[in-house]
């Protein structure tokens, strides 16, 4: 099993995103995604500053995946993802079908992402024809539905066409808005951001009447308020997760890589508490459940 590290989804400065990936390039991590995937108003970090990072993690033997954007809205974004498709250097993530559309066009391999509405094996199969490489499975499948799924691959005779990838660690990316949250909740408009969301680097919670952290504001993104962690679900994956992703949450983010590792066959349990953590999608539970924690 490989381990990869998703695209940082939070709104960080290029230094602190330079001191991350120069930690994860000495990580034990097989795979890395870089690039802006959640808002394009986020422009701290250029084009050039990306790849720039990405070679210097492939000269670190990562494979290095640049992320696009899931809500794509003006065109001027659209010539900005242009770039992207065409780096010449580096396997794309397609997190909107315009982009495997554009990708297609070009005959380049992608990686399908997790907001691609992938739930079948015909899509599956007419992603296959545009040029898929990989499939990161939507966060809300469940390992059930999943492995279904794969075996009406293996009937097609398609299932050792591609890579299946899991988002098994982090703040669930649940949905993306036109309007921005953030700045909504500094009582400024999005045209008028001033990118604020820069100034919470692991998002701004939301509590329901009883306290509870029901989700985390991330610009135009909501995300789930628990964290998601399978590391406890890993025994159950051979034969059919290729590749585990870990979405970054702070640099403690990659000591969690050689944690999964070393309970790949259930080992060495993670300690896991109700109330910040979940795996309750895997197990066709309520998205906040943790099934097996404290």
């Amino acid at each position: 099993m490989k381990y990869a590290i998703g695209p940082v989804l939070w709104y960080w400065p290029t230094e602190s995103l330079d001191a991350f990936y120069q930690k994860a390039a000495e990580s034990s991590a097989e795979i890395i995604y870089l690039g802006e995937a959640v808002c394009s108003k986020r422009r701290a970090t250029s084009f050039n500053q990306w790849m720039e990072m990405g070679r210097t993690l492939a000269q670190h033997g990562k494979q290095v995946v640049l992320s696009t954007l899931a809500l794509l809205q003006s065109p001027s974004e659209v010539k900005e993802l242009r770039r992207y498709v065409e780096n010449g250097e580096f396997l794309l993530e397609a997190n909107d079908i315009g982009t495997v559309n554009m990708a297609a066009e070009r005959q380049l391999p992608f990686v399908a992402g997790p907001t691609l509405n992938v739930y079948n094996a015909q899509t599956l199969q007419l992603l296959l024809k545009e040029g898929m490489t990989r499939w990161c499975m939507p966060v809300e499948m469940s390992r059930d539905w999943l492995i279904q799924l794969l075996q009406q691959c293996d009937a097609a005779g398609v299932r050792d066409k591609f890579e299946v990838e899991v988002l098994g660690y982090g703040h669930l990316p649940l949905a993306l808005s036109a309007r921005c949250f953030t700045a909504r909740s500094e009582n400024r408009s999005k045209d008028d951001c001033q990118t604020c969301c820069i100034n919470y680097p692991t998002g701004r919670r939301v509590l329901s009447q009883e306290g509870q952290q029901v989700f985390v504001l991330n610009g135009i993104q909501t995300m789930s308020g628990y964290c998601y962690n399978l590391g406890n679900d890993l025994a159950g994956m051979h034969n059919w997760i290729d590749i585990v992703r870990l979405s970054p949450q702070d640099e403690s983010t990659l000591a969690e890589i050689d944690r999964f590792r070393a309970n790949e066959a259930g080992e060495a349990p993670l300690m896991m508490a109700r109330g910040s953590d979940s795996n309750g999608y895997w197990r066709r539970l309520a998205g906040m459940a943790l099934e097996g924690g404290r």
